[in-house]
């Protein structure tokens, strides 16, 4: 609320100020003795105070306003300048007493009070900031949510939820306000109060969709599944075309067994342009679970996958972990494939593509995969383990030992890693008729192997 009014503040007060001191000092009259000089100097050290305020140097203006009050010291604006001026500089308390001062002389002014709140919210002054707030409300209801947030943070919940309920009841709900109540809630503890709240927004105003969406949370939160589900079915029935509701749907259909149900509510879920892909990804990851439990239903999986479009790596492994479970390797690959696609410096995905290409035997694949790899990734042994097994697969031999030795040295207390150089080194020893040193990187293996 401060935030936007400070550009109307500016404005006004440059249209203030010269009417504020015209009310004391005339600068157009005919100048008696010296009395016109006076007023010229006046004028000039204020303009120079506000040009100096606009080039942000405050010592200057502020330097300016007190040869100001040095000509005329009963003037509100000036001191408001001058506050204005301690507040950007953090001397609040310099701040505090020139905005006192100007406040003393015009005590009913907006703009000198909101200057004052200001210096206390930096402060976190809470308790001055509430008694400057109780008096700015009279000019802005704005200022209403102010002090609720206010006497949240001093923990007055109920005068919180008074003003909260005045506001609701005059301008309607609104989010700023749903989190403060929340807030209230949630510190006393009173979830009935919270879903009694919504329960009568509900009765109140039966088209609005964010009402019952709320509700259904909040039983849900509450362990009032049944009332929850109720809900949600009412909802449905007022606004058939409603989407986010299925968010609610597909898991009371799935706890209450309804397969097709379920299935069908995840699938406008994913479909809908209106949902956040995170959202997505919760429901594709249950989905999951779901097909697990019943893999009868894994063809509409694979149809949820190409619906989802959540753009969400996370929500392709999950599903590359279910089919690589399944023993499904080609069909993990690809999923796997698409989430590497969205996450690019994905490590753990590049190495589980590597590995499961290794196992089908996709060894050309591999050898520059895992070429480009070490670029990206020159420290990590197992790029270099993984190229050197496609590079001897690939009768590549040479320089998979070249490869595999320069991956030895990254190796840090890893005797099972070790174990697996050692090996790959003897293969492709043996290979090249290195008959000795394939022995003994063979013996140097199994001595690293663990013993039963």
């Amino acid at each position: 609320m401060k935030l936007k009014q400070h550009l109307v503040k500016l404005l006004i007060v440059l249209f203030l100020v010269p009417s504020f001191t015209m009310a004391q000092v005339d600068f157009n009259k005919t100048p008696d003795d010296d009395l016109g000089n006076v007023e010229d100097e006046f004028q000039q050290h204020f303009f120079e105070a506000l040009k100096q305020k606009g080039i942000e140097n405050y010592d200057r203006a502020i330097e300016a306003l007190k040869k100001c009050l040095n000509i005329k010291s009963d003037l509100a604006v000036v001191y408001y300048e001058l506050g204005k001026n301690y507040n950007k500089l953090k001397n609040f308390g310099e701040a505090e007493n020139a905005l006192k001062e100007a406040i003393s002389i015009d005590e009913d002014n907006e703009w000198y009070l909101d200057e004052l709140y200001d210096v206390y919210i930096q402060q976190n002054d809470l308790k001055h900031a509430i008694k400057t707030v109780e008096q700015l409300v009279k000019y802005h209801p704005d200022y209403k949510e102010d002090l609720a947030t206010l006497y949240v943070k001093t923990e007055k919940y109920k005068d919180a939820l008074k003003l909260l309920d005045e506001l609701d009841a005059a301008y309607g709900v609104s989010t700023s306000r749903d989190i403060l109540r929340n807030q209230v809630y949630k510190a006393t503890g009173k979830k009935k109060d919270q879903i009694e709240n919504l329960e009568e927004r509900v009765e109140g105003n039966p088209d609005e969709e964010s009402n019952y969406l709320a509700l259904i949370y909040r039983y849900s939160e509450n362990n009032q599944k049944e009332e929850a589900f109720k809900t949600a079915k009412k909802l449905l029935e007022i606004k058939p075309n409603s989407e986010l509701v299925h968010l609610a749907l597909y898991k009371f259909y799935l706890e209450d067994g309804d397969a097709e149900k379920a299935i069908a509510s995840m699938q406008v879920v994913l479909k809908s342009m209106q949902i956040k892909p995170q959202a997505k990804t919760m429901v594709l990851t249950d989905f999951v679970k779901f097909a697990k439990a019943h893999p009868e239903y894994e063809s509409h999986l694979v149809e949820a996958t190409t619906l989802a479009n959540t753009n969400s790596p996370e929500s392709y492994e999950e599903v590359a972990q279910y089919f690589l479970l399944k023993g499904q390797k080609e069909k993990a690959l690809t999923y796997f494939e698409k989430a590497l696609s969205l996450e690019g410096n994905n490590f753990g995905l590049l190495r589980n593509i590597l590995l499961l290409k290794i196992d089908l035997k996709r060894y050309d694949e591999v050898a520059k995969q895992s070429t480009d790899a070490l670029v990206m990734y020159p420290s990590q042994p197992v790029i270099y383990l993984i190229n050197g097994v496609a590079l001897s697969n690939l009768n590549q031999h040479q320089q998979a030992i070249e490869v595999l030795n320069m991956g030895v040295d990254y190796i840090v207390e890893d005797d099972n890693m070790l174990s697996d150089f050692y090996m790959q080194l003897s293969i492709a020893h043996t290979q090249l008729n290195h008959i000795e040193k394939g022995k003994r990187f063979r013996d140097k293996a199994q001595k690293l192997q663990p013993t039963d």
